[in-house]
């Protein structure tokens, strides 16, 4: 997956946006309900968007992220992120890229959970058709 695949599969997400609160050379990607009257918006991927580096820190459930990183050299303790939630995706073809929109779903899905059940409705958020969050 190239970083154009990547920005559009995370811009793809309701409610989703690229944000640099960290410097022009890292693309955050962040959802916020279009209403929601909560001035912070919740990051769910980074990436420094560097070929020669490529990778994308995603949230991830602590024991999927355990088995994620035992069966796979390519994902690790995201750097600098909270290493029992957050995975680091090395993204130099050694993973198939279903599997990568998978892990930014999956990563998309937790974050947008935590958000209340306005935001979550004002986002068409699928996880309420299969019965996710409160």
């Amino acid at each position: 997956m190239d970083a154009a695949a990547l920005r559009a599969l995370c811009l793809g997400f309701p409610g989703a946006f690229e944000d640099f609160p960290f410097g022009p050379e890292t693309s955050v990607f962040k959802v916020r309900a279009a209403s929601s009257g909560e001035p912070r918006a919740k990051m769910f991927a980074a990436s420094a968007m560097d070929p020669a580096d490529w990778s994308v820190s995603l949230k991830c459930e602590p024991v999927l992220a355990e088995q994620l990183r035992a069966l796979h050299p390519e994902i690790t303790g995201a750097w600098h992120m909270n290493k029992t939630h957050w995975n680091g995706v090395r993204l130099d073809g050694s993973l198939p890229d279903d599997m990568i929109r998978d892990m930014v779903e999956d990563s998309y899905d937790l974050v947008v959970a935590t958000l209340s059940r306005k935001q979550r409705e004002q986002l068409g958020w699928a996880g309420l058709a299969r019965g996710e969050g409160a």
